[in-house]
């Protein structure tokens, strides 16, 4: 398995896995990811300074990926976004993985990392707990995805 920086020539790969995730979990709808604009083109959506997507790889073929990006005007605030993958590469470490090289990048420019998710997803639910993220009981202002059901936050200076 290896962990890089998005490419051009991921793009349509990653868009196939985000799609296939959200309808795997009925998120295919409006005020999800489903309706981003960015997502036939996410190498170029994250290629700033405050930015950046990485996907797993595996025996040659993306089979996931996440992205680190600011929150609304905050320059204190990023967001993870993105986070999928696919039901083969669940439960085998390569999220843990994959965020904690985000996680990292964060830590780097930010304070804190927000993110929002549809508690549908409960194995993800207990994956962001789990590495420290504390549930909101709201979405925070700036929020884009109205449809989604639950959100959490994770103070980055205790990364881990």
């Amino acid at each position: 398995m290896i962990i890089r920086e998005i490419q051009p020539r991921d793009d349509a790969a990653v868009e196939r896995i985000i799609r296939s995730c959200l309808i795997e979990f009925g998120a295919n709808r409006a005020g999800l990811a489903w309706e981003d604009e960015s997502l036939s083109h996410l190498s170029a959506f994250y290629a700033t300074e405050e930015c950046n997507y990485w996907v797993v790889e595996e025996e040659g073929a993306v089979v996931g990926g996440c992205g680190i990006a600011p929150f609304a005007e905050s320059g204190e605030i990023c967001e993870l976004q993105k986070m999928y993958l696919l039901p083969h590469a669940r439960g085998t470490g390569a999220a843990a993985q994959l965020l904690a090289v985000a996680l990292a990048f964060a830590g780097r420019h930010y304070r804190h990392c927000y993110l929002e998710t549809l508690t549908a997803m409960a194995a993800a639910n207990r994956f962001y707990v789990k590495h420290g993220f504390v549930q909101l009981e709201a979405p925070l202002a700036g929020s884009e995805h109205f449809a989604c059901d639950a959100w959490y936050m994770k103070d980055l200076a205790e990364r881990g």
